[in-house]
């Protein structure tokens, strides 16, 4: 019997033991669950469907962003400077970047950084289409997909937003302006970006109409892939040819530097009073300081500065009015530029 007593002892003791053992192991899975302070609450919707809230204060947000490289032009060098800035550690932030101009490239990026569990993928695409199954991916992840600088052809459920600049009107602004200038003919040499991507399309298109309708002769139409040099060979070739031409239009600043170099060897004036017309895109300051000295005519603004409205959706935990948002842009003129517009919208030095 005093064996009997002390084995049952035994075993009710145990039995204690892992009552409290277990009690103990679930109320530490339940503090984790709520990140050790109250659990998240909903946020509320604006003008939609309500988004998850942000992570808890004290929690990093891991932010994955897949970019052209910042060598591209100023342009892409601003815009990455304005992405790692905002996206900061001080900000709260955990960022890991991909740089390519190369579509697949960037595919492979965004899947990696899907697999890698970042909270939030925004992306600035090489080309418009492609993207249906890794966005697919990333929301059955439960990663936030935010577009910016370029949109892409995607169905509007599989991103929270496209932060954008209008490139059609970009390329419309700039056709206007051309032919307000009324000149007697329009030979054109066209130097266009990265095929397929939504700012060599978006400039693209107002000036093929002009070349369908006639009112305007493509000399040539060359992508130069945003590539200083490679503009400069198209326009030299054209020199060589001996073909006539008085217009450049050319789909970046740095582009139109390249050709505008090609003319300077030939002995070609350009910009006002010149031969040639010389029209670019971005707004760097040295560009706009080309056309306060009147040697270019045209440009077109293209803000790289979406990462702030970004942030501010993300911390806000709330869907915007719109997923659409457009950055509002200029373009400038020679014959009106001021040091004003360039100290206020140039980029870079």
């Amino acid at each position: 019997m005093k064996k009997i007593r002390k084995v049952l002892c035994t075993v009710l003791t145990g039995a204690m033991m892992f009552s409290m053992a277990a009690c103990g192991s679930s109320s530490t899975s339940t503090t984790a669950a709520s990140g050790g302070d109250k659990p998240a609450t909903e946020a509320p919707a604006t003008g939609g469907n309500a988004t998850e809230a942000p992570k808890a204060s004290g929690d990093v947000i891991k932010v994955g962003v897949v970019n052209n490289p910042p060598s591209e032009s100023g342009y892409r060098e601003a815009n990455v400077k304005d992405m790692e800035s905002v996206f900061s550690k001080e900000n709260g932030y955990e960022l890991k970047t991909s740089y390519s101009l190369k579509n697949d490239e960037q595919l492979q990026a965004a899947q990696g950084f899907i697999t890698e569990g970042v909270d939030y993928l925004l992306v600035s695409a090489a080309e418009t289409t492609g993207w249906d199954e890794v966005l697919k991916k990333a929301k059955e992840a439960g990663v936030k997909v935010y577009i910016f600088d370029r949109k892409i052809d995607v169905s509007e459920d599989l991103y929270e937003a496209m932060v954008i600049s209008d490139m059609a009107k970009e390329g419309d602004a700039a056709v206007q302006w051309l032919l307000d200038q009324n000149l007697p003919e329009y030979n054109v040499i066209h130097i266009q970006g990265a095929m397929a991507s939504d700012a060599q399309i978006g400039r693209t298109g107002a000036l093929d109409k002009q070349f369908e309708s006639g009112k305007m002769k493509k000399v040539v139409q060359q992508t130069a892939t945003w590539d200083e040099a490679e503009a400069k060979k198209i326009v030299e070739s054209v020199i060589n040819s001996g073909e006539d031409f008085n217009v450049i239009y050319a789909e970046n600043d740095g582009m139109a530097k390249g050709a505008v170099a090609a003319l300077d060897e030939a002995g070609i004036t350009h910009g006002v009073d010149g031969k040639v017309i010389v029209m670019g895109f971005d707004c760097n300051k040295w560009a706009l300081r080309e056309l306060l000295a009147k040697k270019w005519n045209y440009d077109g603004q293209c803000s790289p500065f979406q990462a702030q409205i970004i942030s501010d959706l993300i911390k806000s935990g709330k869907a915007p009015e719109s997923k659409i948002i457009i950055n509002e842009e200029k373009f400038f003129d020679a014959k009106t530029i001021t040091q004003e517009d360039i100290d206020t919208y140039g980029l870079g030095d």
